[in-house]
């Protein structure tokens, strides 16, 4: 699969919070995540594993019982089932990625 990039596609996942499927195969999905500051992503948790990189901003990124602030070039991994949030501390652009594949990021056909 290739993917070129492009401005369009992004969906609004929650106030502020905008998400792209980028790419995806049999067990892995890519997505970016560009987040407004003070754009609260509220503590959630799903059956993927999620691993993620920040591009610019800054989060203040709490997964389970620990909270770090991240910042450009920072990374992280999300066991599946673990509980996570973040709270928006600048615009944000992230990219992550999810295994197995999040159906409900599949564009629609």
């Amino acid at each position: 699969m290739f993917v070129q990039a492009t401005d369009q596609g992004y969906l609004d996942a929650l106030p502020g919070i905008r998400r792209k499927t980028l790419s995806y195969g049999a067990a892995t999905l890519m997505s970016e995540f560009r987040l407004k500051a003070g754009s609260p992503l509220p503590m959630h948790e799903h059956p993927q594993e999620q691993t993620g990189y920040l591009i610019s901003g800054r989060l203040r990124l709490s997964i389970g019982e620990e909270t770090r602030e991240m910042g450009p070039g920072d990374s992280w991994s999300i066991p599946r089932g673990v509980t996570h949030g973040a709270e928006t501390l600048e615009d944000t652009v992230a990219v992550e990625v999810f295994s197995p594949v999040r159906k409900d990021y599949l564009p629609e056909p």
